[in-house]
């Protein structure tokens, strides 16, 4: 059985204190539904949404938490919302979302976390992927519209 990733969440005193009351690690938080991490955090539904989805998606391997805010940012909260995307196309809007090129690397990441999705004991990381990018762009190239 895989042992979980222990994420970085920029959690409050008081979810902190909830958290050790009810004897939840940090690494649980994933395993929670979202009705239960509401009532033991005490926080609105949107709150615990979110502090859930950066847990999940910390959770796979290589993924730590700005990529994990990033999936926030472009409307994600869980990893079954990723199953059926594609990790060029999320690099492409998450460009268009900061108006700026980003690091291809990224990419690799979208690519991890979309394969993740379908197969969630995988093992792979980031750089797993990075080939399969390469392919890709020297094929397809970037669009035509990307931000300088």
């Amino acid at each position: 059985m895989k042992k979980n990733k222990i994420p970085k969440l920029d959690l409050t005193i008081s979810e902190r204190k909830e958290l050790r009351r009810n004897k939840i690690l940090i690494s649980e938080i994933h395993n929670i539904t979202l009705n239960e991490l509401c009532s033991i955090l005490k926080v609105p539904e949107n709150r615990a949404k979110e502090i859930k989805a950066l847990s999940e998606f910390q959770n796979v391997p290589s993924i730590g938490p700005k990529f994990a805010k990033d999936l926030l940012m472009l409307g994600y909260y869980s990893l079954d919302e990723l199953r059926d995307k594609n990790g060029a196309r999320l690099f492409e809007d998450l460009e268009e979302l900061y108006g700026e090129k980003i690091d291809p690397c990224v990419e690799d990441q979208f690519r991890l976390i979309v394969h993740y999705a379908i197969k969630n004991s995988s093992e792979k990381q980031w750089w797993d992927f990075t080939e399969e990018r390469k392919h890709y762009r020297a094929k397809h190239g970037y669009p035509k519209d990307r931000a300088e």
